[in-house]
């Protein structure tokens, strides 16, 4: 098995590659181990998870991940949306869709890290898009009648904008008060199924490809 170590923003994530990631990629000889991103230690030595407001910690845990030598392969699980300002490529951040420009920006995520084992990933806008693959999911997993709504002028869920009111997480929340990312964002992803999240999230279908052809 070649073990994948994927570098993730918070538990939501780390859930995520742990429940669902990890055993579809072990059907293709892979092992994959979600980290939790360290976003501060303190003087007393205490690690913060989870979060990120600056490049530096990110750089950081890539780099002591790529010391692990039995790693075949370093990537991340990171948002796109929210990304730190001093971000490799932010500053000249180019592209007419979102699709094009989170590509830029994964390119010069790896040229700054510069490792042949490093696959960055950024997803687009941030994890809870994929629950707009199957509206109709989140209200199962929250007990509820109403349905999510899915916006329109969006022909993928990884579309759906980056907007203080108006990213992924924040339409949920404005219908459902009641939703928490880490408890809820992974089991209505479960029930979606990762297949069905692959046929309407393209990027996402190509890092996993990327990862099954390790």
């Amino acid at each position: 098995m070649k073990k994948v170590l994927v570098l993730c923003e918070g538990q939501t994530e780390q859930t995520f590659v742990r429940d669902i990631l990890e055993p579809h990629l072990a059907l293709y000889g892979k092992q994959a181990k979600p980290v939790v991103l360290t976003t501060k230690v303190t003087g007393a030595g205490t690690q913060h998870k989870g979060g990120v407001s600056k490049y530096q910690p990110i750089r950081r845990d890539v780099l002591k991940l790529l010391g692990d030598s039995s790693a075949a392969c370093v990537t991340t699980m990171l948002d796109y949306y929210g990304l730190p300002h001093d971000f490799p490529g932010k500053a000249n951040l180019s592209g007419h869709t979102p699709y094009q420009r989170v590509a830029h920006l994964e390119r010069a995520f790896a040229a700054d890290i510069g490792d042949r084992r490093f696959l960055p990933y950024l997803m687009l806008h941030e994890f809870e898009a994929m629950l707009f693959t199957d509206p109709t999911v989140l209200s199962g997993v929250l007990n509820t009648s109403q349905t999510l709504s899915m916006p329109r002028g969006f022909t993928s869920p990884e579309e759906i904008d980056e907007g203080q009111q108006t990213h992924p997480s924040a339409r949920i929340r404005q219908q459902f008060p009641r939703y928490e990312k880490t408890r809820h964002g992974p089991q209505a992803a479960a029930r979606i199924g990762l297949a069905r999240i692959r046929a309407h999230c393209p990027h996402l279908d190509a890092w996993i490809k990327a990862l099954e052809e390790l």
